[in-house]
């Protein structure tokens, strides 16, 4: 009975560290009612922390919210993206209403006007009341969707960053009119759209012209990605798109790969302590947060130093180490590093020894620190 309970224990101790969906309902003035909504906070969300988080609005969050949610929360886990706040509004019953436009000149209208108005008036302030949300928003829609979230665009200063389109119904002139703004926005945008060789053949003809005219546009404030998936249809294609997508917006976050530190950093013209400053400032810039220096990003600076025996960025990286991680071996070790490098092995020793008092990382552990003491010891004693 007592191993039942203790299993029990950490099986509800696992549970909790998922991200888990919540569900609230919203009054609208807008909309004349009330409106369902589906929201993942990011796992261990801390409302007294400083960190802000990027906002993923998901149109149709009927069933759009599931895969998204969940692709983020996998990504998220892994540091190839970062932690975001996931908001689906419910549509079921309210779909055709929430997305009409007007015949003749096929913006928003009436139910489609107000649904317009309830997310950029109502709904965003309401989350950025509620919780931690950084600057930078992406919106996600599919068929009816898709075509809407291009309205915001449309907008002086867009509300949105990102634009996930997936199979897009579009509207008459949505695609001369989306070449037109893209080629002039001024703020950093993303924008990706997909359509698969089985999608529904009247959307498939207007997506891949929309794309011939996209791919023509020169901005290089627009990053923009089209897909065109085999073997997949108009609803297949979301579950292979959506992770593509989000690729895509966060390629700068992602942690350094060994084809960026190769083609990247060891050609970089500046040191590879520089490098990863402006990496860090970008990531800044681009999603309006503060990214944690990861251990794999530090490792693949402190092996471009030594490959280009850049001593002086070592010692740099090594005392931003100690600071960012006062409690971690990490520090130590790579200050111990840096001291070798320069041929101080008393001093790499004291380092090392003392990096035998604090808490191991992902990479270092006491095994690691004492092997390099012993190395150090040994060419002393030569």
């Amino acid at each position: 009975m007592k191993k039942f309970f203790t299993f029990l224990l950490l099986f509800c101790l696992v549970v909790n560290s998922y991200a888990q969906a919540i569900y609230k309902t919203i009054d609208s003035h807008k909309l004349d009612g009330t409106r369902e909504l589906k929201i993942q906070l990011p796992r261990n969300y801390d409302p007294e922390a400083e960190r802000a988080y990027p906002l993923v609005i998901v149109l149709d969050g009927d069933y759009l919210f599931e895969p998204v949610a969940g692709n983020i929360d996998y990504q998220a886990y892994w540091e190839d993206i970062p932690d975001c706040i996931v908001v689906g509004v419910k549509q079921d019953k309210t779909r055709e209403e929430d997305f009409k436009y007007d015949d003749t000149t096929y913006f928003p209208s009436e139910s489609g006007a107000n649904f317009y108005e309830f997310l950029s008036r109502e709904l965003i302030p309401y989350i950025e009341e509620s919780y931690k949300v950084s600057n930078f928003k992406v919106i996600i829609g599919h068929d009816l969707g898709a075509n809407f979230i291009n309205y915001y665009l449309f907008k002086d200063n867009p509300l949105f960053r990102a634009y996930i389109s997936l199979s897009p119904d579009l509207a008459p002139e949505m695609v001369n009119r989306l070449q037109e703004r893209l080629s002039i926005l001024e703020q950093e945008t993303f924008y990706y759209m997909a359509t698969a060789d089985a999608d529904i053949k009247a959307l498939k003809n207007s997506i891949v012209e929309c794309d011939a005219k996209l791919k023509s546009v020169q901005n290089e404030k627009l990053h923009y990605k089209f897909d065109n998936f085999e073997d997949a249809n108009h609803y297949s294609l979301v579950g292979r798109g959506i992770p593509k997508a989000l690729n895509e917006i966060f390629t700068l976050y992602k942690p350094i790969s060994g084809k960026e530190y190769r083609e990247q950093i060891l050609t970089y013209e500046g040191s590879p302590y520089d490098y990863l400053v402006k990496k860090y400032e970008s990531i800044e810039y681009f999603y309006g947060f503060e990214k944690k220096l990861t251990e794999n990003d530090i490792r693949a600076i402190a092996a471009a130093c030594n490959n280009r025996d850049d001593i002086e960025s070592l010692e740099k990286l090594a005392k931003l180490v100690k600071k960012e991680f006062p409690k971690s071996m990490l520090g130590a070790y790579y200050m111990g590093m840096y001291y070798e490098k320069e041929g101080n092995n008393r001093k790499a020793l004291l380092s090392y020894k003392a990096g035998l008092m604090l808490e191991p990382s992902q990479y270092i552990d006491k095994e690691m620190m004492l092997e390099k003491m012993y190395e150090v010891q040994d060419a002393m004693d030569d």
